[in-house]
């Protein structure tokens, strides 16, 4: 996260015991020079030093503006660029771009938060089911962290949605209420938490805690979507999902997809939380970086109504509620994942990203097929020659091809 360096000393001293030890600005400054982190006047970066990088980053965000690139830069490419530079480098390179403004465009809601962990706010979203591709968030409104956002090949099993829920409140302990959308698919967060909540505190038997909101009430977790699609690339890049695939190639596409999208969202929760929103005059509730507000909420001035989990207690709601084997649990079917995975091991397990994901897609497309067609030999061909050693050791040689020739 872009921090001062008083900032950041101010901050380290929550991280070491104050009356053995001190850190002084001046020494700090000097230890960081020393590690190499330089910061943004020290590191003299023009419109051309940073041209290869905006390039990169151009084809996954097109339409990010520059209090975004300098994040982007910062995070994916620990470049310390200051919002001028990235300014004139749209004036250079990027003049027939049209900025995008909001003003008078969106409408302003009010929504309340006591303090952190007041409660946890929960959305799907279902755009892409046509893609094959279901997508679940995961929100803490008072400081505006992303708790989780996930995709995955379903968003409306109540077992897999509980799970994201669980995972998070193991690592960070629970927060008072959850909050969703009228669904089904939230009955497992809604039953699960309630329990939790009078587990620890018995007083609570016979309540619910849970919110379901009504005619578009949870507003923080489609504001996140509409945030991650906004300046994102993901949307033009399934687009030809619907173009280049048919029915026969879907569990590819979600062996290939599913997991690098995993791995593009983490990253860009990571990034969100790790930086500080535009200041808003109209926002009353904590200023700052989401993950320094949720960790610290004292130092703003904020309250943590966090609820520390007994030991066992997850455990027994997940054995209650959630079958390991159902599944919805498995990414693609078991055999059909062992045979992309040894294709995927043969290749020399090539990196996939926006560049490469179709193409990849297209050969082991291909690899698939032929495998089909093989099948299609081996189950027409006599039990007597399918026992002879000739047969097993064409059929050998033609499952090679399929991996290396196509």
């Amino acid at each position: 996260m872009r921090q001062t360096n008083k900032q950041i000393v101010q901050n380290l001293r929550s991280h070491y015991d104050t009356s053995l030890y001190g850190l002084g600005l001046t020494k700090f400054v000097k230890i960081r020079i020393g590690m190499g982190l330089l910061r943004t006047r020290q590191q003299h970066h023009s419109v051309e030093s940073i041209r290869e990088a905006m390039i990169d980053l151009r084809e996954m965000y097109p339409n990010a503006g520059a209090w975004e690139m300098v994040s982007l830069l910062f995070h994916e490419h620990t470049m310390s660029v200051s919002r001028n530079v990235v300014i004139a480098y749209f004036s250079k390179y990027e003049v027939n771009l049209i900025r995008q403004h909001k003003a008078r465009r969106l409408q302003r809601r009010r929504f309340w938060a006591a303090g952190v962990n007041d409660l946890f706010a929960v959305d799907r979203h279902n755009r892409w089911l046509r893609f094959g591709l279901a997508l679940h968030t995961g929100i803490e409104p008072f400081t505006g962290r992303i708790m989780w956002m996930r995709v995955w090949h379903s968003n409306q099993n109540p077992q897999l949605i509980l799970t994201y829920y669980l995972d998070t409140i193991q690592e960070l302990d629970m927060p008072m209420v959850t909050q969703s959308d009228p669904g089904s698919e939230n009955f497992g967060i809604a039953n699960a938490h309630t329990m939790l909540r009078q587990w620890h505190d018995p007083t609570l038997q016979g309540t619910l805690q849970h919110r379901w909101m009504r005619t578009k009430k949870n507003v923080m977790p489609e504001i996140t979507w509409s945030q991650l699609w906004r300046h994102s690339r993901l949307r033009e890049l399934l687009r030809q999902w619907s173009t280049l695939c048919n029915d026969g190639c879907s569990l590819i596409f979600r062996w290939i997809f599913i997991p690098w999208l995993q791995c593009e969202l983490d990253g860009y929760k990571d990034r969100i939380n790790n930086t500080a929103k535009r200041h808003d005059r109209n926002k009353v509730l904590p200023h700052g970086v989401p993950n320094l507000i949720y960790d610290s909420p004292d130092d703003f001035g904020a309250l943590d109504f966090k609820i520390i989990l007994e030991p066992g207690a997850i455990n027994h709601v997940r054995n209650l509620y959630v079958d390991p084997n159902h599944a919805v649990f498995e990414l693609v079917p078991q055999d059909f994942g062992d045979f992309m995975q040894q294709c995927y091991d043969e290749l020399g397990r090539p990196i996939v990203d926006c560049r490469s994901a179709w193409d990849f897609l297209g050969f082991m497309s291909s690899c698939h097929h032929q495998w089909c067609f093989l099948m299609m030999i081996w189950t027409t061909t006599s039990y007597h020659s399918w026992k002879t050693t000739r047969t097993c050791h064409f059929m050998t040689e033609m499952m090679e091809l399929t991996i290396w020739v196509v």
